[in-house]
């Protein structure tokens, strides 16, 4: 049996990979935790308490819309990592290695494009454009120092000239900032040897599929009816 050696140093634990940061919009999954608690309330009660066709019709109307809200409120999500961003939409996942990304477009929807010119819009980053409005707003007022207009409607003094921009950055929408930290990670990471590879697009037939037969079986007792 060989005995270890004082000399040596001791073996250093694996370094842990980096954990992928989440962006969800926080609105979207408020309105749709409101919506899928609505819809679950009326439909469990026309099934538990209808009669004749109405309860498999509920039934039916349930299979459809509670997969079809949740896709398009609580489901969608962008993942960034050190390697590749994952983009978690409606009905597909789509995961990019920086280097397969081209570039990033924000107008009237957030978007990225792939080097091979797809495009895929990022559902999880809606654009505000009140948001926008009102963060020129308040960059408007820092950039004049804080004045205090009239009657000191716009505030003033030290708080009004540090107002959500106390590094001297630029106030921007929340949309508009997670979108320039995704284009400075790609910026840093696209020409990282890990950052090669290919893109992957799969379908989320776990929401496709239900929406699909509850559509169909809502058509079949709605036309026979």
């Amino acid at each position: 049996m060989t005995t270890p050696d004082p000399q040596s140093p001791s073996p250093q634990p694996p370094v842990p990979a980096s954990k992928d940061r989440a962006y969800r919009s926080p609105a979207g999954i408020a309105g749709g935790v409101l919506l899928l608690a609505l819809a679950l309330w009326l439909g469990i009660d026309a099934v538990v308490a209808g009669e004749g066709r109405t309860p498999w019709t509920a039934a039916a109307a349930l299979l459809f819309l509670v997969p079809l809200i949740a896709a398009y409120t609580v489901r969608p999500a962008v993942f960034a990592g050190d390697d590749r961003m994952r983009v978690r939409n409606p009905f597909r996942v789509i995961v990019l290695p920086w280097g397969q990304v081209e570039s990033f477009r924000s107008a009237y929807s957030n978007e990225v494009f792939s080097e091979a010119g797809d495009k895929y819009q990022l559902w999880a980053l809606p654009v505000s454009l009140r948001g926008r409005k009102k963060a020129a707003r308040q960059e408007s007022r820092r950039a004049a120092g804080g004045g205090r207009g009239r009657g000191g409607l716009l505030g003033g003094g030290r708080g009004a000239g540090s107002g959500g921009a106390v590094d001297g950055a630029p106030v921007r929408a929340e949309a508009d900032k997670v979108m320039d930290e995704l284009r400075e990670l790609w910026e840093t990471r696209k020409d990282a040897e890990t950052s090669r590879g290919e893109v992957a697009v799969r379908w989320a037939w776990e929401v496709v599929v239900p929406v699909v037969v509850g559509a169909v079986g809502l058509a079949v007792l709605l036309g026979t009816g």
